[in-house]
């Protein structure tokens, strides 16, 4: 009788232990009464009623999931290595257990696909330069695709993209080139005006006789300050129009003088 007794006193302390649990402030209970969901209790003290409920925790902490690297191709037919890490939690615990079997494992999984699926269909150079806008494509389909779940997608980070050694080197040729296709426009572009500018102190020199002659003795102050043993001594071009006139005038009469 006293073995009896001290079983029964066993079992209705283990049923007193099992009736009260304590939930975080982080945690909640998704309690089900004979297989029915009831309700979602907590944080604090609650009281379970043992066999009868029966209760599943839940996280709802921000938790951090590491996306597999993906081996996907490109819009322009590149293949590359990507994975990423994912920032998400749970918003309603009710169907995060009742709509999905393991709402960690599905995550993870949808994950994966639409990683795939979006940047496949972007090119090589958006995914080096637009990493931002892509991260926010991924997240915004998956916490849309979640939400079912109770789930709300936080963040997604693309961390690595790795490239092929041959295709690292066909990138690198062509910045090479496309930087010298650059530095040949604005050479160009350099030459173009510097014509313009000639051009138009030309015109400004040819019709200001006062210019010119400042001019050449700019010329003339530069050549002596310089370390040289012959001076050029420009002349301008009127004057030798003058002097061959002179020349010729001087051969006419002689001409006719001969007569």
């Amino acid at each position: 009788m006293e073995v009896f007794s001290l079983i029964l006193l066993v079992i209705v302390g283990a049923l007193l232990i099992s009736t009260f649990r304590v939930l975080r402030e982080y945690e909640r209970g998704v309690v089900f009464m004979l297989g029915r969901f009831y309700r979602v209790k907590g944080p604090g003290l609650i009281i379970i009623i043992p066999i009868v409920q029966q209760m599943v925790r839940v996280d709802l902490r921000t938790l951090v999931l590491d996306v597999p690297t993906q081996d996907l191709i490109t819009k322009d037919n590149v293949s590359v290595k990507v994975n990423a890490v994912l920032y998400f939690r749970v918003v309603d615990p009710q169907k995060a257990i009742i709509n999905v079997e393991n709402y960690m494992e599905a995550t993870g999984q949808l994950a994966q696909t639409t990683l795939r699926s979006v940047l496949g269909q972007h090119e090589l150079d958006e995914l080096l330069a637009e990493r931002d806008r892509l991260n926010r494509d991924v997240q915004a389909i998956l916490d849309a695709q979640t939400d079912q779940w109770g789930i709300k997608v936080a963040n997604v980070e693309i961390k690595h993209v790795d490239i092929d050694e041959s295709m690292i080197r066909a990138i690198a040729k062509q910045a090479e080139a496309e930087r010298e296709r650059r530095a040949k426009i604005i050479h160009a572009e350099g030459e173009e005006q510097a014509a313009t500018k000639l051009v138009e102190a030309a015109k400004l020199l040819a019709t200001q006789g006062e210019a010119m002659q400042l001019r050449y003795l700019q010329t003339l102050t530069e050549i002596a300050g310089e370390k040289s043993s012959t001076i050029v001594f420009p002349l301008p071009v009127n004057l030798m129009d003058s002097v061959q006139k002179i020349l010729q005038k001087s051969g006419d009469r002689t001409d006719s003088g001969g007569d």
